[in-house]
């Protein structure tokens, strides 16, 4: 029998953890529509998580759990590999770890949820307050080149982590942080309704875009107000650089369709409460193309981009429905157990590390646990 995960049930799988600290497997969940509809192809999951997280896949996982665990740095946070330790790499890191059901001082690795989500919440006090970004990269951008990302996905972070805190007091400076954060991230949408690497950029693009929507949707779950033409300006710019070919291009106006910012523009729309419609239709039908299992050109996915690409995938067909997401996920779970062995049991990325690698790695893999209040519809 399945059921749906919410946040409180979260709450009170991790307070009836084992004495050895880890929790209990939850069925895979059966989410209910969201506002705005079900999505394309929208089936009511009946499949228990099991079914797609094989022996051999919690094996992989948990692997990567422990390595995440042993990565973590003095301070809570995790390592970019060009940059130091990075906010958006840590808020991934602290995903990650929670798709397995761990939360700040609950479970095997709730000790690293809580150190992480100390560091993220710490930089909302910086020379910019509510940029979630290191001090040196607020006030000289450097060490990460893109810090609007780091932002985004540490809002994410602590708006899933908002309400989970052990103490009130703790939770209440985690919500403060949040609210600051949410704040910094309106303000800087710039006047084409989207985002950039930078705050309040000329242009924007639908890869850091998306990266803003998801957290400002994730926000508003966790009870923030954000005003309805913020999120319309960011749909309607992320619309806007949708291609004939029904896949979308990195900047309005300009480029060509690619795997991963197509990947995230449908995630983009979600996040927006689109859920049917031509564009996701379409969306999904160019992502369709790129079903895990075979080589692709650069061009097609760069390596750069794989694993962004993938994660935003995997969200965008768990969220369109049993239709996609049954044939996609057993195709991505696999070849990401193909990596892990090539690694020697382990995932990196030339460009930004083993722990980022890792990270979007474990939440692909733990999506049927249903454990992310994001992703629960």
């Amino acid at each position: 029998m399945t059921r749906n995960i919410s946040r409180r049930d979260f709450l009170r799988i991790g307070s009836t953890a084992t004495a050895a600290g880890t929790l209990g497997f939850a069925g895979h969940a059966q989410p209910q529509p969201a506002p705005g509809g079900p999505g394309p192809g929208s089936v009511t999951r009946s499949r228990s998580g099991a079914e797609f997280i094989t022996p051999d896949t919690q094996t992989a996982i948990d692997r990567g759990l422990e390595l995440l665990a042993r990565s973590q740095l003095s301070d809570g946070s995790f390592s970019d590999r060009l940059g130091g330790a990075a906010v958006g790499v840590t808020a991934l890191c602290g995903l990650a770890l929670m798709a397995a059901g761990h939360q700040p001082g609950r479970g095997k690795y709730g000790r690293q949820v809580s150190r992480a989500v100390d560091y993220v919440a710490g930089m909302a006090n910086g020379p910019n307050p509510g940029f979630l970004t290191t001090p040196e990269t607020q006030t000289r951008l450097v060490n990460q080149p893109a810090p609007m990302y780091s932002h985004g996905f540490g809002t994410l972070f602590l708006a899933e982590v908002c309400g989970m805190l052990p103490s009130a007091a703790r939770d209440a400076k985690v919500r403060g942080a949040l609210e600051l954060a949410v704040a910094f991230t309106v303000a800087a949408q710039n006047q084409e309704g989207g985002w950039r690497y930078e705050p309040n950029a000329q242009f924007a693009d639908v890869s850091v875009t998306t990266a803003q929507m998801m957290a400002l949707r994730a926000a508003k779950n966790a009870g923030l107000f954000v005003h309805k033409s913020v999120i319309d300006k960011g749909a309607a710019y992320i619309k806007g650089c949708q291609m004939p070919d029904g896949g979308f291009s990195y900047w309005k106006g300009a480029g060509y369709s690619a795997f991963a910012r197509s990947a995230a523009s449908i995630v983009g729309l979600y996040s927006a409460g689109i859920y049917e419609g031509k564009e996701i239709e379409r969306g999904l039908k160019y992502l369709q193309q790129f079903t895990p299992g075979r080589q692709f050109s650069p061009r097609e996915i760069h390596p750069q981009h794989y694993w962004y690409g993938q994660y935003y995938a995997a969200l965008a067909m768990w969220t369109a429905g049993d239709d996609y997401w049954t044939p996609w996920f057993p195709a991505i779970r696999d070849e990401l157990l193909a990596k892990a062995r090539a690694g020697g049991g382990t995932w990196t990325d030339q460009y930004h590390g083993s722990a980022y690698a890792t990270a979007m790695a474990l939440i692909v893999l733990q999506l049927p646990n249903n454990y992310l209040p994001i992703l629960q519809k």
